[in-house]
């Protein structure tokens, strides 16, 4: 059964730092291009940031570029989100999601979802 757990949220003041985990099982991790994805109370969801399967390249929305970093260990089937200098506008239910073919910022390309972890950021 294949399956994403994100973990890693919590509340946190402007400025400051988090780091966000994706436990991906059920395949094999190395296969999937990986990404991050945001929800905000009442808008779209929109792309975060995005990593190929062996960490050759990296994508990354322009509201976060130069403050969140994504990576992943293949070998612990795992993506991250290093984000520091959080903004209140931060704010989000984040999600990591992959597709095996796609190093793109499209949320119609990504198959698999995780459920989420909450991401608050005070000012």
């Amino acid at each position: 059964q294949v399956q994403l757990v994100e973990s890693g949220g919590g509340l946190v003041q402007a400025g400051g730092s988090l780091r966000l985990s994706c436990a991906a099982s059920g395949r094999t991790f190395s296969n999937y291009v990986m990404a991050w994805f945001r929800q905000a109370p009442g808008k779209e969801r929109e792309f975060v940031a995005a990593i190929t399967k062996t960490s050759t390249s990296t994508t990354y929305a322009d509201s976060v570029k130069g403050r969140f970093t994504i990576s992943r260990d293949n070998a612990k089937n795992t993506v991250f989100l290093q984000m520091n200098s959080l903004k209140p506008e931060d704010t989000a239910l984040y999600y990591c999601a992959d597709n095996e073919i796609y190093f793109s910022g499209f949320r119609v390309h990504y198959n698999y979802w995780g459920q989420g972890t909450q991401v608050t950021v005070s000012s």
